[in-house]
């Protein structure tokens, strides 16, 4: 089981509370879980990565174990305790400015 964080504003437009949770099979990998996320809310499409070029977008990042995981290849494995659950992939917004 896959547990994912989004930030306010997202799961607001996905009509959730708390965290998404659902289960993926074969290695886990951030496209395989934004792939599983925007099925199951189409909503979210084009809000985490872009809709034509499958790239996440510049003020998006995403973290696991306490790791940026923005700039890892989207094919590259999520972290063991990340994929087993143990602890959330987050979504955040990033801020820009000084």
């Amino acid at each position: 089981m896959i547990r994912v964080v989004l930030p306010a504003h997202l799961r607001q437009l996905a009509q959730v509370t708390g965290e998404v949770q659902f289960d993926l099979t074969g290695p886990v990998t951030q496209r395989l879980v934004l792939d599983a996320l925007e099925d199951r809310y189409p909503m979210l499409r084009g809000t985490i990565r872009d809709r034509a070029s499958g790239q996440r977008r510049a003020f998006v990042r995403l973290y696991g174990c306490e790791e940026d995981l923005s700039n890892d290849s989207p094919d590259e494995p999520l972290p063991e305790r990340v994929a087993s659950g143990a602890e959330p992939l987050l979504i955040i917004g990033a801020m820009a400015g000084g």
